[in-house]
């Protein structure tokens, strides 16, 4: 492939993973803040998110297969129709919107985000030459970082909505909006195949780097999601008596933020030799992360002021986890075999998958329970574990 039909297919693929994931944060952002003005409580609202994370686990693990199979690009539109169907579901009578209805619609919408995400980023192995590391560590964190800065959108675009729509007219011009998406994409990307067809029990990673960081992956995301996911919100809108808009707002500027590092992951862990990172350059910086959530349960604890205590905690956690993130995303690609790139990726966001399960259920759980200090030690944790995991990776 030609380096401008490289960088066309690229900017393709970019484009339809953007506009996927503004319509995933803003259906997030739609349910959370429409479920909790009903009443519910923080465990019951994590409990909607549960098949998400669930079956985006399924997807990860044998999706990869799948795409081996039909191909790269027929998975990606899969994943975008299936999202399309998911908004559809959600648009039914308010009577209808019980805790297991929308449990179900968003399974399906997990489903389509996992096998939208593993496309994506397992294309662009295909479209970089082996020798190629440092450009392909470029456009991993490009893609990567803007589509957390497009979730950041997403999450004030559903804030939006919901102050200025209802629940069902907002749903409507997401099914719009990525129904365009869908026909342009299938209009100009080309088909993406691999030769390699692997059976169906091949579908768990025998590399040992990739294990080890597929498990480091595991524990940091839920780190993350342990305290952001229900906790924060809710803690914002009870505890601090901010507004659906705000609370959207602010999660909106603090993804836009994270993803923006994120994209410059390349020039931030830049060494004087030039060289992509490892698993040393990952370590490092995952022990850095482990201690900023430590701080914010401190100044909470000691009653600082909390509002300034999170956004500030917040700043300088996004910042360090989009690293941590970057890094990730570029190596698990590295690893990843030519031939068997989805499967590989696929199991790897499979443990993504399952950290964000993990990390939701006990984001309602930790927080109705004992509150976000609580969450915030929770994924300390959590993040050492992942540093401990890291040290493992040998190259």
């Amino acid at each position: 492939m030609t380096t401008a039909t490289a960088n066309q297919q690229y900017f393709t693929i970019t484009l339809s993973y953007w506009a996927f994931t503004l319509t995933d944060g803003a259906l997030r952002m739609l349910v959370l803040l429409f479920f909790h003005g009903l009443g519910y409580s923080p465990l019951e609202l994590a409990s909607l998110f549960i098949l998400y994370e669930f079956f985006g686990i399924l997807t990860n693990l044998y999706g990869g297969w799948l795409a081996t199979r039909i191909g790269l690009t027929t998975s990606l539109h899969i994943g975008i129709s299936l999202q399309i169907l998911a908004l559809g579901m959600l648009c039914v009578s308010p009577s209808m919107l019980n805790v297991v209805y929308v449990m179900a619609a968003q399974a399906l919408s997990g489903v389509a985000k996992d096998l939208n995400k593993m496309s994506a980023k397992s294309s662009i192995k295909l479209l970089v030459n082996d020798n190629q590391q440092t450009l392909l560590f470029r456009w991993i964190a490009l893609l990567t970082g803007s589509k957390n800065t497009i979730k950041g959108l997403g999450f004030f675009l559903g804030g939006l909505l919901m102050a200025t729509l209802d629940f069902r007219n907002s749903l409507v011009a997401l099914m719009i909006f990525l129904s365009l998406t869908l026909v342009l994409s299938w209009l100009f990307l080309e088909p993406q195949k691999t030769t390699y067809k692997p059976k169906f029990r091949e579908t768990l990673s025998k590399s040992r780097n990739i294990n080890y960081l597929s498990a480091a992956r595991f524990f940091l995301f839920g780190s993350r999601d342990i305290w952001f996911v229900i906790a924060l919100p809710v803690f914002l809108q009870s505890q601090l008596q901010w507004e659906y808009l705000q609370v959207g707002s602010f999660m909106a500027g603090w993804i836009i933020f994270y993803g923006v590092v994120q994209a410059a992951a390349p020039i931030i862990t830049r060494n004087k030799q030039q060289n992509p990172p490892n698993g040393a350059t990952l370590t490092r910086w995952a022990w850095l992360l482990a201690i900023v959530p430590a701080i914010i349960a401190s100044g909470l604890w000691l009653e600082w002021d909390a509002t300034l205590t999170l956004i500030i905690g917040l700043l300088v956690y996004g910042a360090i986890f989009a690293i941590n993130s970057s890094v990730h995303s570029y190596l698990i690609v590295d690893y990843a075999e030519r031939d068997s790139v989805s499967a590989d990726v696929g199991f790897y966001y499979m443990a993504n998958a399952a950290g964000r399960l993990v990390g939701t259920l006990f984001s309602g759980l930790i927080y109705q329970q004992y509150g976000l200090s609580a969450c915030l030690i929770a994924s300390m944790l959590m993040v050492v574990s992942s540093c401990l995991l890291t040290r493992q990776l040998k190259g």
